[in-house]
């Protein structure tokens, strides 16, 4: 065979070859919420190393999850601001839940602790409205007469993305104060009163963590890994309840999941020991889907994950879904995905 030959199929053969290994790597795309990201990476590397198939998730926020998927650019959006009945079905849409977990307020003040400071719905409210300025301000005082608090001006540091972190967050804001409601409201995006912006929940952790006086919000597992300061709450019931699986689980213990669409707000929910901003990580895919191996290939991941990732995501204080919903969820998939 002379040369030119040989570099003929040398081509061929190197371009077949990048082909398979970018398909391969396609086959399960995802792009959207920050909130899950710590176990779906976790998932992903298990499943790796079990299947030989790989997950290329983009945690870029939920809002840019959606457009994503509504985009067709990826085989599956994630988004913990769940959509409602009527928007899936212009879409064409299948939701489920994957996951639930809890937003924590971080804190960055020098000499205090994980749990030491406890803070309320009204306080946090005031704080991200902007009026409430200083660490040693009378509310934040009363809260916590036991603890020193410094005169340290108070950074807010809330997302700069879409993102159903921020949707949970500000829908737990709305509950709790009248003023939040009527100024701000709750959404992906809202225009914030004060503070620093900062992209996805890693960027949030990360600017709390370099910011002295910061307090932001993060979902635990953020909290956990990058060892910031979380805060105590007093929930809907006056307890004050610290972030931790059992207070996760008494908040989703209350979610009705029978629902269209799977929609669930898991927010100021009753309970002695139930966390006051728990929220769930929801999948988006296509009822027709344009590519249905990849299809497939993305739901045997999440039957993979639902059936053998529990142990890890409790590792990491997510809250899996339990084995009825499951259950109710695999009945969604087998009737709508075609």
């Amino acid at each position: 065979m002379d040369i030119k030959k040989l570099m003929s199929v040398a081509l061929v053969a190197a371009a077949a070859s990048a082909f398979s290994v970018s398909a391969k790597a396609a086959d399960i795309s995802g792009a959207g919420a920050t909130f899950p990201y710590p176990i779906y990476a976790k998932w992903a590397d298990a499943y790796k190393k079990e299947t030989n198939n790989g997950l290329n998730y983009q945690s870029i926020g939920s809002g840019g999850g959606i457009k994503q998927i509504k985009a067709k650019t990826v085989t599956f959006g994630a988004t913990d601001a769940p959509l409602k009945a009527e928007e899936l079905n212009e879409s064409g849409l299948v939701q489920f839940p994957m996951v639930m977990g809890g937003i924590v307020p971080v804190i960055n003040l020098d000499g205090v602790k994980a749990g030491e400071v406890v803070i309320d719905g009204a306080t946090l409210a005031k704080i991200f409205l902007g009026e409430i300025k200083v660490w040693n301000d009378a509310a934040l005082v009363k809260l916590n007469p036991k603890v020193k608090l410094p005169s340290t001006a108070i950074a807010v540091v809330h997302r700069s993305d879409g993102s159903g972190t921020s949707f949970n967050f500000t829908n737990y804001l709305s509950k709790v104060s009248a003023d939040w409601k009527s100024k701000v409201g709750e959404n992906a995006s809202v225009e914030w009163p004060t503070g620093l912006g900062a992209k996805g929940n890693e960027g949030v952790a990360a600017t709390v963590a370099q910011t002295k006086g910061a307090i932001g919000y993060v979902e635990y597992a953020y909290a956990k890994q990058n060892n910031l300061t979380n805060t105590d709450m007093v929930n809907k019931d006056g307890k004050t309840v610290a972030p931790k699986m059992a207070s996760f689980q008494a908040a989703a213990a209350n979610a009705d999941w029978s629902v269209p669409g799977y929609y669930q707000i898991l927010t100021e929910q009753p309970g002695a020991e139930s966390w006051p901003i728990t929220a769930a990580t929801f999948i988006l895919m296509y009822k027709q889907p344009a590519d249905k191996a990849a299809s497939d290939e993305a739901l045997k991941f999440f039957d993979w994950a639902f059936t053998k990732g529990d142990k890890m995501a409790s590792e990491l204080d997510y809250i899996p879904m339990p084995a009825k919903v499951v259950a109710l969820i695999k009945k969604t998939w087998a009737a709508d995905i075609k």
